[in-house]
């Protein structure tokens, strides 16, 4: 017994969480940090922490506890938005119930959360997530928060891959990826036209090691748009990226005036301003 609670890796908070759609009461389940099971590796261009398999606890996947999920009607949301969901909008939600349950049960059919999440349920929450903020008025910054639930939906499911490979864990990555970079270039294009407003976000990630703020939105959705945008339409793709290439340029002092800098945002955002030059078959010399 003693040797089974020293290897738990998540607990139940002692908080009771009310679900503001189905009022069904619960506790959310939190990830343990301590003794060794976080060993932080390598940060990606997409700015996902890697970490390291600990020899006492295995593999640990921080984003699979991030999502609060109702366990009865499935509604989620970040876990400061789900409390305040407004009640105007609660049917529209109760509504979608059994649609949402069967949309998730058929891309993850082992979901489950009334069980300890493990990669299958920690992509679903994301994926719920992702689906729910469809809800939520615009003072929340859905838009963003969606493309960040699908980008951790893409990470999760790039875990699942490895441990079950030829399951189309990988195709379904790259689809949720695609959609994460279709709506971050939205956010940012209603931020630009004043609809939607992204005061509603306190905490960018888009991991959950650092917060890397407005830049770091402004990056990622550059290099999604790289490495996942449309490119059926040559001429298209050349403005687009042309777009990004002038506004990592502008935001981090990119270019021929460029100076080294320190952190990895900055040196992300250099290899992300070569990279397109690449494409474009530009320089800068």
């Amino acid at each position: 017994m003693i040797e089974e609670r020293e290897l738990r890796v998540s607990f139940q908070s002692k908080e009771e969480i009310v679900c503001p759609v189905c009022e069904t009461v619960f506790h959310r389940e939190e990830l343990l940090t301590g003794s060794g099971r976080l060993i932080a590796g390598a940060l990606t261009d997409e700015l996902h922490r890697l970490y390291e398999p600990s020899a006492k606890y295995g593999d640990i996947y921080p984003l699979n506890y991030q999502a609060t999920v109702c366990p009865e009607c499935w509604f989620a949301s970040m876990d400061k938005d789900f409390p305040l969901f407004p009640p105007d909008l609660v049917k529209k939600v109760q509504a979608d119930r059994k649609k949402r349950m069967a949309d998730t049960r058929l891309i993850f059919p082992e979901a489950d959360f009334h069980e300890p999440r493990e990669l299958v349920s920690g992509a679903a929450s994301q994926y719920l997530t992702l689906r729910c903020y469809d809800f939520f008025p615009n003072e929340f910054s859905p838009t963003l928060k969606q493309g960040l639930a699908a980008l951790r939906a893409g990470w999760l499911l790039d875990e699942l891959d490895k441990k079950a490979a030829g399951q189309h864990y990988d195709w379904l990555a790259l689809l949720f990826k695609k959609k994460a970079q279709f709506l971050y270039s939205e956010a940012l294009r209603l931020e630009l036209a004043g609809k939607e407003s992204l005061s509603g976000i306190k905490f960018f990630g888009p991991d959950t090691d650092k917060n890397y703020s407005y830049e770091g939105a402004l990056y990622l959705s550059a290099l999604l748009d790289l490495k996942y945008g449309p490119s059926d339409n040559a001429a298209q793709r050349i403005f687009s990226l042309g777009e990004s290439k002038r506004t990592i340029a502008k935001i981090f002092g990119l270019g021929k005036s460029s100076k080294s800098k320190p952190g990895p945002l900055l040196e992300h955002a250099r290899n992300l301003y070569n990279n397109i030059n690449k494409e474009l078959n530009e320089t800068d010399d």
